[in-house]
């Protein structure tokens, strides 16, 4: 490509990544964003329905109704649902895969690195066997039979992992999931033409499907990770495009599904792999990170220090990394895969490969992950990698950003690292936030996307503003990767958090921003606030936590929100979900849902505004408890 595309590139708050991108000579999605500046309006409001022949139908106030008589409430929510659906079809579908790995590795007797996790589930499961792989097995097992359970069985895992005054609010509410994938199923029925039109009905469905989503889709991918990957570690680690080292043959993975990268990592290391490597000219092989299952792996770092060498970037990062020079092929397996990475892909020779064909892109091979194979067809993917790496250096112009990012991140965050970090309980963390020298906790999860002031603008600056607040920060998603590359999560950035945070993070040695990894992780925050709630003996909504999915992207963010609506806690979203053109969804989410659950949606793309709203709320918790 010859033509400049800097011309026209979106904002981004990572400032350098921002000016690398606007010199590239060629299209990224930072380009596209100019080009796709006008939204339909009909769209933004979620007021079009395409369900059927006598469409598409869009409601206006001279037309209040669709040709079926669906008014705008129906239409609206029939379309959140079966948005929150689709966004917990796939989270489901993660679940699915890591139990199976961790029962396909229980009966090959491979290595269980989290057995304290393991043995966390087993207690928890009520599951009593001696032996380890048996025991990783029973637990495995035990998810399955929850997820295949039908729509009309309760899940019997759900009550076990959940907080007891939570759980007795669903069951008063009749929101209790039935078999996760069946939910999906039973969702997406219940959105289709002339079945449902009651808005209310089905928004107390896409609370449902927040349930089994965060319960079995978050908590449980997490925790099943832990038992085969390792469990996280704290430490510090560089991440940003400096991450990329050109002496090795470096392979980019992106997706969420980390389980499916456990046997490449661990062969990638080995001495006639890394012999391979040699012969053809590098050093070894590196794993570059990037989206959530890079968040995942820097969250593991520890366990694989050899073959990692820290996160890049987000999903809207990708393209910048690749556009480098110095990623030699892209290992995929789920979404935040952005298909504009395919053209860059082609023009700099790097090879592209799927390993689950739902993330099947249109210019890479599929090597679909298979366990009882996956000796052979990784080594296959290694070959070719290193067929790729010869064909390519020498012949493609580096272009690499030696100095983007930072050297001293803290990573390894978790629901039990954190807690070792404090001593072995909670009381530290109460203790500081009943005497104020922290106001409340925030947690700033999801997405990474370029509108809501253009790449990580708003989600960078609400941290900022919540920090400066005295109020912690924990994050989860995509947008972590944004907030770390902007340095907020050096302990250095203690100098930004407001007087009393600041103290506290200075003695501690910790940034005011704490990075729990992928969006998956939204399950282990989720995990804090239960067990800070049970300490205290109050329940969720009584927390001084409040949420933010700032710039939501995907559908799967949509199912996230559910759950932190169905947990009763205060969910602010940056841009609202496509639902401004029903009054009975706007009055529901964002009033009647104080009533139902204790939670509600709150829309604001203004930082200081936002954080002003949530600090507000902080404050009134407090007083709820009387600190």
């Amino acid at each position: 490509m010859n033509e400049c595309y800097g011309c026209n590139t979106c904002k981004s708050a990572d400032k350098p990544l921002e000016e690398f991108i606007a010199g590239l000579p060629m299209e990224t999605s930072h380009h596209r964003v100019d080009s796709q500046s006008t939204k339909c309006g009909f769209g933004l409001q979620g007021v079009c329905c395409r369900l059927c022949a006598n469409g598409p139908c869009r409601i206006t106030p001279k037309s209040p109704r669709g040709i079926c008589g669906a008014n705008a409430d129906t239409i609206v929510v029939r379309n959140l649902l079966r948005a929150v659906a689709s966004g917990s079809g796939c989270y489901i579908h993660v679940v699915e895969n890591t139990a199976l790995n961790v029962k396909n590795i229980a009966q090959t007797k491979g290595e269980i690195k989290g057995v304290e996790t393991l043995d966390r589930l087993a207690s928890i499961f009520g599951i009593e066997e001696a032996d380890v792989h048996k025991r990783a097995e029973a637990v495995a097992d035990a998810v399955l039979k929850d997820l295949y359970k039908p729509e009309y069985e309760k899940m019997e895992l759900t009550e076990k992992l959940s907080y007891g005054p939570r759980y007795e609010k669903w069951k008063e509410l009749g929101i209790l999931p039935g078999g996760a994938k069946s939910e999906v199923f039973h969702g997406v029925v219940k959105c289709s033409t002339n079945l449902n039109s009651d808005p209310v009905n089905m928004l107390l469905d896409c609370l449902k499907l927040g349930i089994s989503t965060g319960i079995h889709g978050l908590v449980l991918t997490n925790l099943l990770n832990d038992v085969v990957l390792g469990e996280p570690e704290i430490r510090t680690a560089p991440v940003g495009l400096r991450v990329i080292d050109p002496d090795y043959i470096n392979i980019m993975i992106t997706g969420h599904q980390h389980s499916m990268f456990t046997f490449l990592q661990d062969r990638l290391t080995d001495d006639d792999v890394k012999e391979k490597a040699k012969k053809a000219g590098a050093k070894g092989f590196k794993l570059v990170g990037c989206t959530c299952v890079g968040q995942d792996l820097q969250l593991r770092g520890a366990h694989y220090t050899e073959v990692f060498d820290g996160h890049a970037g987000n999903n809207y990062t990708s393209e910048a990394i690749l556009a480098t020079g110095g990623i030699d092929a892209v290992i995929s397996e789920f979404n935040c895969t952005l298909p504009g990475i395919e053209p860059i892909c082609d023009e700099l020779k790097i090879k592209q490969i799927c390993i689950d064909n739902v993330a099947k892109k249109a210019n890479a091979e599929l090597k679909e992950f298979d366990f009882e194979n996956r000796p052979a067809v990784t080594d296959e993917i290694i070959d070719e990698v290193i067929e790729a790496y010869s064909a390519r250096r020498g012949s493609v112009p580096m272009n690499l950003m030696k100095d983007h990012g930072y050297a001293n991140t803290l990573t390894g965050v978790s629901e039990v690292s954190l807690k070792k970090f404090l001593g072995g309980n909670w009381k530290p963390l109460i203790d500081l936030i009943v005497s104020g020298d922290i106001k409340g906790v925030a947690g700033v999860v999801g997405c990474s996307n370029l509108t809501a002031g253009g790449h990580d603008v708003l989600t960078v600056d609400l941290v900022k503003e919540l920090i400066a607040k005295d109020i912690i920060v924990l994050t989860a998603g995509c947008s972590s990767g944004g907030i770390e590359n902007c340095g907020l999560m050096e302990p250095e950035a203690a100098k930004l958090a407001g007087p009393k945070l600041r103290a506290v993070c200075e003695k501690l040695g910790i940034p005011p921003v704490l990075n729990f990894g992928p969006c998956l992780a939204i399950g282990r925050l989720e995990i804090v606030a239960t067990e800070l709630a049970e300490a205290l003996n109050v329940d969720l909504p009584q927390l001084p936590l409040v949420l933010s999915a700032a710039q939501w992207l995907e559908e799967q963010a949509l199912a996230d929100g559910c759950y932190g609506l169905a947990l009763g806690l205060p969910l602010h979203l940056g841009l609202p979900p496509f639902v401004t053109g029903s009054p009975v969804a706007v009055q529901v989410l964002t009033e009647d849902m104080k009533k139902l659950t204790g939670g509600q949606v709150i829309i604001n793309a203004d930082a200081k505004e936002s954080a002003d709203i949530l600090e507000k709320i902080i404050e009134e918790k407090r007083q709820g408890l009387n600190i």
